[in-house]
C-alpha cells in the first residue's frame, strides 16, 4: 500500500470517527425513544428491536456505530424499564432531551419511534402515548405526527 492509499485510508477512518462522535446523542436518543415505545405495553417484542437495529444500519449517520454497541444502550435502557419503569422513562428522556435543539434530530427520533410502535402491526394507544410525551420532551407538537392532542406553544408540562 502506498502513502496516498494509507493516507485515504486514514482520512475516512477519522470522518468515520467524528460522525461517530458527533451523533453518538442522537443514537442514544433514538435508541432510548425506541426503548421506551417497545416498552410502553409492558412487553418488548423481538420486531421492535429488529426494527430499531434495521433503522441504524440504514441511516447514514448512525451506521458508523458497531451493532453491538446499539443493541447494548437498547439493552441498557430496557433494563432501566425493568427495574423500575419510573426510573427507566427517566433515564430514556434524559437521553432523548439532549437532541431537543436540533429540530432535524428531534423530528427524526419522533418519526423512528412511530415506526417503532407499528413495527409489530399495531401502534396502539399506549404507544402513542409515549410518544407523544417524547414529543413533549422534545418541545414538538405531537399532532404534527398524527398523535393527536396539540399541546399548543408551550409544550413541555
Amino acid at each position: 500500500m502506498g502513502i496516498m492509499d494509507w493516507l485515504k485510508n486514514q482520512s475516512t477512518s477519522l470522518q468515520n470517527e467524528v460522525k461517530r462522535f458527533k451523533n453518538r446523542s442522537f443514537m442514544e436518543a433514538a435508541v432510548a425513544g425506541c426503548a421506551m415505545v417497545a416498552a410502553a405495553d409492558g412487553v418488548i417484542r423481538p420486531e421492535e428491536k429488529q426494527k430499531m437495529a434495521g433503522f441504524i444500519q440504514r441511516n447514514d449517520a448512525l451506521k458508523v456505530f458497531d451493532m453491538n454497541d446499539v443493541i447494548k444502550t437498547f439493552d441498557k435502557f430496557t433494563q432501566g424499564f425493568e427495574f423500575d419503569a419510573q426510573i427507566g422513562k427517566g433515564e430514556a428522556l434524559k437521553a432523548i432531551g439532549k437532541v431537543r435543539k436540533n429540530s432535524e434530530e428531534a423530528r427524526l427520533l419522533v418519526r423512528v419511534c412511530c415506526a417503532i410502535g407499528a413495527a409489530d402491526g399495531d401502534f396502539d394507544p399506549d404507544e402513542k402515548k409515549v410518544v407523544r410525551q417524547i414529543c413533549r420532551e422534545l418541545d414538538l407538537d405531537p399532532a404534527d405526527f398524527e398523535l393527536g392532542e396539540s399541546s399548543g406553544p408551550n409544550l413541555r408540562k
